[in-house]
């Protein structure tokens, strides 16, 4: 009763005070108050959408118009990354560039100056020119940007080569990449080695470092016979040439050349500083690999062409990454989402909240970790970013959402985003409506990302791989209207009635672990040429409170004769280690059908739970595979049993 009197109560006032405005307008106001209040009653839900985003979307717009103005300015002048940073050189040729932990600094005099010596080694050995193609196979170090940076100042595109790769992988990026040389760093020469005799006999090797084995020219030596002049260089780059090919293993089959230009380099540049709100006084600490788009350039372009600091790590290391971050006075820290769990898992000490990081940027934090990541750590800004190293669809969340990978501002039209959800079918294939035409996915309701192209226009071209087969395979076309084309990622994401974007999952036929993109099709080939052609199907299966989707293969092998010891060993010999099944399923037979891709998503909802499936389990420790039993099960799913 006492509720419902104070309501009354509430409501009489409330009346009196609408009465009260009333009295001082005019007929005239009162009138269209009146008019507009049905119309504000009906959009009054996208009214509130509006008026709560506001905060975040003019934030963003500012931020993006600025990038994109200074983005444009560069297309205009035709500059490229190598233009760009010898005039950072210039202006500040004594400040640190990179900052190798453990080891040195490189200023921008020096990483100018070495960048000029590798331009002219190559020009003297190879001939190379503008288009010419470069294979740098190198672990983290400043030498791999100096390497890189002098192929781009003669135009010539550097294929970054993962460090992880051995024999047949490794054998088809240097093959696929049509290289004119590869440079390699004395730590691997090993692995070039084990692929030499397969190696076209035109392609010259240079090793940095060591002794160099017989028909292998000593790179650092051959650098000290040439001046520290920039290179004579008769055909100038341009914006749009291409300046790097990344390396990422799309959907299918063995690792893809990514097309990389100057134009989308420079675009992530201004994108990471513009999004993150960068600082000059700011330091990146990147213990990402530098083969990959996070920390190839994201983790080197602030550096190169705005002059913000980067501390490289060679390796990631969980015990040392706030240490670090400490040391060298790091303000912002890049990470991947297996790296979190990592730092989560150290014991706590008092260096987990004494560093000045105000900023961390990445992919892949669950949400699950996130707010913990915050709260031990006393990080006030996380940035996760979405992309695709090959596509043109990339977001950020830039207001500290838990959960989320990026939004879709609510103050810009649906029809003029330049990124969709649109329907699909429970294998991943679009959806199209009675028109023809793909169809928008409502608030909550989950659907794949794609990203629409428009050429000529830096922020949304699409540049596919190497192979223009496979990056056919990445487009839908009549997306919305006649003509128009989208990049499909290939992942499952939702937004929320804000427009806040999260992740859901991954269709096709590639899962991520350890931070890399393992595409079923490359393992499957590896297990079927060590399986004496046994039917085989690769999958990735979720694991409890650990980031991605571990590998996972189902074997025919009915006699139940297969060496599993064997299997191990062959395994090590042709993929990396990321990319090795953790998990073995004995099966009598497989089915491969025209329902083959429906049997696959079964198996991976099935997982590894030996209490669910009879089939013989298996599970890789160290060198060999043994029985998963209930216990080894609940000791993988509680994180007992180090991945």
């Amino acid at each position: 009763m006492d509720a419902i009197l104070a309501a009354l109560v509430a409501l009489m006032a409330l009346a009196a005070a609408m009465a009260a405005v009333l009295s001082t307008l005019s007929k005239a106001a009162i009138f269209a108050l009146l008019a507009v209040a049905p119309c504000l009653y009906r959009y009054r839900k996208r009214i509130y959408v509006i008026v709560k985003t506001l905060p975040r979307d003019l934030k963003f717009l500012w931020r993006y118009a600025n990038g994109i103005i200074r983005s444009k300015r560069w297309g205009r002048q035709n500059a490229t990354v190598a233009e760009l940073f010898t005039q950072r050189a210039l202006r500040c040729p004594d400040a640190p560039c990179f900052i190798v932990v453990d080891d040195r600094t490189w200023t921008f005099r020096q990483m100018a100056e070495k960048s000029n010596q590798v331009a002219r080694v190559m020009q003297e050995h190879v001939g190379l020119k503008r288009g010419d193609v470069v294979c740098v196979f190198m672990p983290n170090c400043g030498e791999y940007v100096w390497t890189w940076l002098g192929m781009a100042k003669v135009g010539a595109v550097s294929a970054l080569i993962n460090s992880n790769l051995r024999h047949k992988p490794l054998l088809h990026c240097i093959q696929v990449a049509k290289a004119k040389a590869i440079i390699f760093s004395d730590s691997l020469a090993g692995a070039i080695d084990e692929v030499r005799d397969q190696l076209p006999a035109e392609l010259k090797l240079f090793q940095l470092y060591g002794k160099c084995g017989a028909g292998v020219i000593d790179f650092g030596a051959e650098m000290e016979k040439h001046p520290p002049e920039y290179p004579v260089v008769v055909d100038k780059p341009q914006y749009k040439d291409t300046l790097l090919y990344i390396y990422t293993s799309g959907t299918t089959g063995m690792p893809k050349a990514a097309v990389l230009p100057n134009s989308k380099y420079l675009l992530v540049v201004v994108a990471t500083v513009h999004m993150l709100g960068l600082r000059s006084s700011d330091r990146l600490y990147n213990p990402l690999p530098l083969y990959h788009t996070a920390g190839g350039l994201v983790g080197t372009g602030a550096a190169l062409v705005d002059g913000i600091t980067s501390v490289l790590r060679t390796k990631f290391s969980g015990s040392n990454y706030w240490t670090d971050c400490i040391k060298y006075q790091c303000t912002v820290a890049q990470y991947i989402g297996e790296m979190c769990r990592y730092l989560l898992a150290q014991p706590q000490r008092p260096t987990d909240s004494q560093h000045r990081v105000r900023i961390m940027v990445g992919n892949g934090m669950r949400p699950a970790i996130w707010q913990q990541m915050v709260d031990r750590f006393k990080v006030p800004q996380i940035n996760e970013i979405y992309g695709a190293t090959e596509g043109n669809a990339n977001i950020i969340n830039v207001d500290n959402k838990v959960g989320a990978v990026g939004f879709l501002p609510q103050l810009v039209p649906t029809c003029l985003h330049p990124i969709a959800l649109v329907r699909t079918d429970e294998q991943g294939q679009l959806l199209r409506g009675p028109d023809g035409y793909c169809v928008r996915c409502q608030p909550n309701e989950p659907g794949m990302f794609i990203g629409l192209i428009a050429q000529g226009n830096a922020s949304r071209e699409y540049y596919g791989y190497v192979d223009k087969s496979d990056s056919n395979k990445k487009l839908v076309r009549d997306v919305f209207r006649a003509g128009d084309a989208a990049f499909v990622s290939g992942d499952i994401l939702v937004a929320d009635e804000l427009g806040y974007l999260y992740f859901r999952d991954r269709t096709g036929d590639t899962y991520k672990w350890k931070g890399e993109n393992v595409a079923t099709a490359e393992v499957e080939d590896a297990l079927i040429a060590a399986l004496a052609r046994r039917d085989c199907v690769v999958y990735g299966v979720s694991i409890p409170l650990t980031e991605g989707r571990a590998g996972m293969a189902a074997i025919a092998d009915p006699e139940r004769s297969l060496d599993l010891n064997k299997l191990a060993r062959d395994l090590d010999l042709s993929l990396p280690s990321y990319a090795r099944p953790l998990f073995l399923r004995i099966m009598n037979d497989i089915e491969i059908t025209g329902t083959f891709k429906l049997k696959k998503l079964q198996y991976q909802k099935e997982g590894f739970d030996p209490d669910v499936i009879k089939d013989p389990l298996y599970f890789r420790v160290g060198a060999d595979f043994v029985p998963i039993t209930s216990q080894l099960f609940s000791d993988i799913c509680n994180g007992k049993v180090k991945l």
